[in-house]
């Protein structure tokens, strides 16, 4: 689930923390800019691990700053394919069974990956996804409600470069431009699957 990723960067250190320690400051630092962001490809940072080597500080001419090239290792959440996780289902749509492992949120179960077969049922409050288990007295409808642990396999992953782009084009009108931003994609999402036994709802594969 989480791995160690070792990259390098270069870390600005204003001239009013000159007075404390530089591993204090560049760790500071690198937090606040990595922390809780996703980087492309790589997945989601968590925190500083340790830093391996720090190259010579400079400072540059109209900046009292110092720049200091940094190498070290940050913890980053980047689940390998096929791993189980558990979560909590946080909403069903059209889409599938929303999950969230609590520090995050994009990870969709499809509904061709549900057990099957599966129906999703509404009502004035909610939508649900329903496994129509089958026994030798008839179907059984098992819900998949909100806010219940739920095992899934992880099968895909999708990142998406969310980083500015250039000016729209000429042609571009307003209203294609409206519907990018309403389409804001998260920048890493997880797909998931409970389609084999043992996976799904905690509360179905309880030991009798």
């Amino acid at each position: 689930m989480f791995v160690l990723v070792e990259m390098t960067d270069t870390v600005r250190i204003p001239p009013w923390q000159f007075e404390r320690k530089l591993n204090e400051s560049i760790a500071e630092e690198l937090n606040k800019k990595l922390a809780n962001k996703v980087v492309y490809n790589v997945g989601l940072c968590i925190c500083l691990y340790d830093i391996t080597k720090l190259e010579d500080s400079y400072i540059f001419p109209g900046d009292g700053a110092s720049h200091t090239k940094v190498h070290f290792r940050y913890v980053v959440f980047h689940p390998f394919l096929d791993e189980i996780l558990i979560g909590q289902i946080k909403s069903c749509s059209q889409d599938g069974v929303h999950v969230s492992i609590g520090f995050f949120d994009d990870i969709v179960i499809p509904p061709e990956s549900l057990q099957q077969p599966a129906k999703l049922a509404s009502d004035e409050a909610e939508q649900v996804w329903v496994w129509e288990y089958e026994t030798e007295e008839g179907a059984h409808d098992l819900y998949m409600d909100i806010g219940e642990e739920i095992r899934f396999r992880v099968v895909d992953e999708t990142f998406v470069d969310t980083s500015p782009t250039g000016p729209s084009s000429a042609e571009a009108s307003t209203s294609t431009a409206t519907e990018e931003v309403q389409k804001k994609e998260a920048p890493y999402t997880l797909v998931g699957s409970i389609s084999e036994p043992g996976l799904g709802l905690l509360s179905w594969w309880t030991n009798s």
